[in-house]
């Protein structure tokens, strides 16, 4: 399909393999639209784990999904092999966009890629919040590059 799923960024650091259940998959043969994002939430937990390890507390996560596109690419059969990439691309002073790709590693097809914006909350107060500068720090290292605005 082109540039359609292009990612916006070249490479991921942070990959986790897929595995489809019978029940992720439709009528059509295909995997379901809607399991895209659960696996997509899966990886973003554990890319949130990878890069922030113990200054990540569960229960005070800080962050809430305000927004999300994807793009649908390919049909994903049961049989596939799928993993998801997964990478902050940038951070506002209370939001970070995260990139995402569903994709076949044999043969680098993107089945779906997805944007997601999450807003930094204050569970106390249920209001927006800047993002933690530990975490800004921590996304800036395990990324390796500079991902604030208006720094």
């Amino acid at each position: 399909m082109g540039n359609y799923c292009a990612p916006h960024i070249k490479s991921f650091r942070h990959r986790m393999p897929l595995q489809m259940r019978f029940n992720d998959i439709d009528m059509l043969g295909h995997l379901n639209n809607s399991i895209y994002l659960t696996f997509m939430d899966l990886a973003k937990t554990r890319y949130f784990e990878a890069v922030l390890g113990e200054n990540l507390k569960w229960d005070r996560i800080g962050v809430v999904i305000v927004n999300i596109n994807c793009n649908f690419c390919a049909p994903t059969f049961f049989n596939e092999e799928i993993e998801v990439e997964t990478a902050v691309v940038a951070i506002g002073e209370k939001s970070l966009t995260i990139e995402q790709r569903v994709f076949s590693p044999s043969t680098g097809q993107v089945k779906c890629d997805c944007r997601t914006i999450m807003s930094g909350f204050d569970m106390e107060t249920n209001t927006s919040a800047p993002i933690l500068p530990e975490w800004v720090k921590a996304f800036e290292t395990y990324e390796n590059r500079t991902l604030r605005k208006n720094q």
